[in-house]
């Protein structure tokens, strides 16, 4: 068990997922500037009650991940812009609200380790379907990734997979939640299946409305 400050976010975060935060509330401010003095991580929570700033501390769900600071921006009056990058998940046993901001007891919560022969049919399963994704992601908007150099870890996949889903956070929530590797990644290909159908919806509308413009003028 080990105290962890905790920064409640309507956002999921996964390990190895960059993280830019606007740090402008005196709360905040502390955290991470303890965070900087002793090189240490905060916890990052997705909110299951309450708001992010300007309120009562948040209600958090019970599992989250650890943020590493990597980069900071000092600005006016002490505020910052920070980017973390996540590390690892954790589940939390319990919640201190004697501080200004919230602190966790909570445990590290690795993905149980598996035989990786045991996840070569899911990632392979998986793996088309995050480039198609990134193809379709492209034609809608263009995203700074190579559909061709995905990681061979089935886990880094899972996981990359998984941040790249444009999907409610609650949902992502129930991934980062997965109890083992196997899950994940059998989780997020069903995930796959449906989303990559609505993109394919989304192009296919736009190109029909181009092509109703182009046809009337």
């Amino acid at each position: 068990m080990v105290e962890l400050p905790l920064f409640p976010l309507h956002t999921v975060l996964f390990p190895g997922m960059p993280l830019p935060l606007h740090i402008f509330e005196s709360r905040y401010k502390q955290m991470v500037e303890l965070c900087l003095e002793e090189d240490n991580t905060f916890g990052v929570v997705l909110i299951r009650r309450g708001n992010e700033a300007l309120g009562p501390l948040a209600e958090p769900h019970s599992i989250g991940c650890t943020a590493r600071i990597i980069e900071v921006q000092p600005l006016i009056e002490g505020r910052m812009n920070i980017t973390a990058v996540g590390e690892r998940r954790f589940r939390i046993h319990s919640l201190n609200y004697n501080l200004p901001y919230l602190v966790g007891e909570v445990e590290f919560y690795p993905l149980p380790a598996e035989d990786a022969e045991s996840l070569v049919p899911a990632t392979g399963r998986l793996a088309p379907k995050v480039q198609q994704y990134i193809h379709l992601l492209n034609e809608i908007e263009e995203v700074d990734l190579d559909p061709d150099d995905l990681p061979e870890d089935p886990i880094m996949l899972a996981q990359l997979a998984a941040i790249l889903l444009q999907m409610p956070p609650g949902e992502k929530q129930e991934l980062l939640k997965s109890a083992s590797a196997l899950d994940l990644l059998e989780s997020t290909n069903q995930v796959y299946n449906r989303e990559i159908a609505f993109l394919r919806a989304i192009i296919d509308h736009g190109n029909d409305k181009r092509q109703s413009h182009i046809t009337q003028n």
